[in-house]
């Protein structure tokens, strides 16, 4: 499946097969905290931030919980893992582990993803590179 290809992008990092799963014209709507909105650099702009979240956490893993598919529609609860071993988002490596819970409604159209909207716990992603209780 599609979204199963593109979670296994993000997971590995192999971004070879980035131009199979997303359409060059992919645009990202991501939470306001991670920059500015929405982002429209197609096929580049997608192994940038692969990139940029693999140099901060090398490990990440996004493992699916639920999905559900309405025409050209396709939701996801997803966590994903990993352990902040470099600098991500202007935070030193921390060498913690952490679980992020996020939603994502993706676009398909031509057998590709065209766009995303995409929620996660940054305020949960954020204490835990600190090291502060979740509670």
């Amino acid at each position: 499946m599609l979204i199963e290809r593109l979670h296994d992008i993000w997971s590995t990092g192999d971004t070879r097969s980035i131009y199979e799963v997303y359409a060059e014209s992919f645009v990202a709507h991501m939470p306001k905290g991670w920059g500015p909105a929405p982002s429209r650099d197609g096929h580049d702009g997608i192994r940038r931030a692969i990139e940029r979240l693999r140099s901060g956490f090398p490990d990440w893993r996004e493992h699916i919980d639920d999905i559900v598919i309405d025409e050209d529609r396709v939701a996801v609860r997803y966590h994903s893992t990993g352990t902040h071993l470099g600098a991500f988002a202007g935070m030193p490596a921390s060498g913690r582990r952490v679980q992020v819970d996020e939603l994502s409604i993706f676009r398909i159209k031509d057998g590709r993803v065209v766009e995303q909207w995409c929620l996660n716990d940054d305020l949960a992603f954020e204490k835990q590179i600190r090291g502060e209780p979740l509670n």
